[in-house]
């Protein structure tokens, strides 16, 4: 059952040009630091992890004494975890502004058939089942309301090829395909974009690079470019395959 950490504040107008951001796989890396920058900014964060411990963290680094943001646990890979989700967003928040689709996973570097099948299902689970759960109860509501953008990260190995990282070139690949197909469904005032965050250290990266991930940009200095970009994306970006 997915539990609520944080009650979100109000329901329905956005002030100004403050917005709801929905962001899954929030309480590190690429998820935690965009978080960040956008509370920053004055956004409304609603977001999810499978962690209670690391969400609890983020919540005591925002610092929302008036109660502003709204976290939840809640798995990805499980349509029914992400169905609780949608509904308490609903009764908390209203349907987001911009759904930000981050969280992802990566195999340990390996041959295709030296990976072991559990690995290459969480793989799968998690970076492509995980954003079309978060697509299948989503949509409706931002096609009801009329508004809404969804951006689904991707990768530079989404639209390139790296060895004995198959499984995650495959799933990015999917999800750029996913996005470009299911932008041809939606109605106007409605955009899916694919988003490439570029090379950013993350442990993600350092599990494919080692060492090396230390001499590319850190979070925190991606996230002010990225928030930027993200907060400025309208209907016309509809089907776009953009890179930060």
């Amino acid at each position: 059952m997915a539990a609520a950490i944080m009650n979100g504040a109000g329901i329905g107008v956005i002030a100004g040009k403050q917005k709801t951001v929905l962001i899954t796989g929030v309480s590190r890396g690429l998820g935690k630091s965009l978080a960040l920058e956008l509370a920053k900014l004055g956004h409304t964060i609603i977001g999810c992890a499978r962690s209670l411990e690391n969400l609890n963290a983020l919540q005591s680094q925002l610092n929302d004494t008036k109660n502003k943001h709204f976290f939840m646990t809640v798995d990805v890979r499980s349509n029914s975890s992400v169905a609780e989700l949608a509904k308490a967003v609903m009764e908390k928040n209203g349907v987001p502004d911009i759904i930000v689709n981050n969280a992802g996973t990566i195999n340990k570097n390996n041959k295709i058939w030296e990976v072991p099948e559990e690995e290459f299902d969480a793989v799968i689970d998690t970076n492509l089942k995980g954003t079309a759960n978060m697509l299948r109860h989503f949509i409706p509501l931002m096609i009801e309301s009329k508004q809404g953008v969804i951006v689904n990260i991707s990768s530079g190995w989404g639209r390139s090829a790296a060895a004995q990282v198959a499984p995650y070139c495959a799933s990015k690949w999917a999800v750029e395909g996913l996005s470009r197909s299911v932008a041809k469904e939606l109605p106007s005032g409605v955009a899916i974009v694919a988003l490439n965050p570029g090379v950013v250290n993350t442990d993600m990266l350092a599990s494919c690079f080692g060492n090396s991930a230390s001499l590319y940009q850190q979070p925190e200095a991606w996230a002010p470019k990225a928030a930027t970009m993200i907060l400025n994306l309208t209907a016309a970006d509809n089907g776009a395959s953009l890179t930060i």
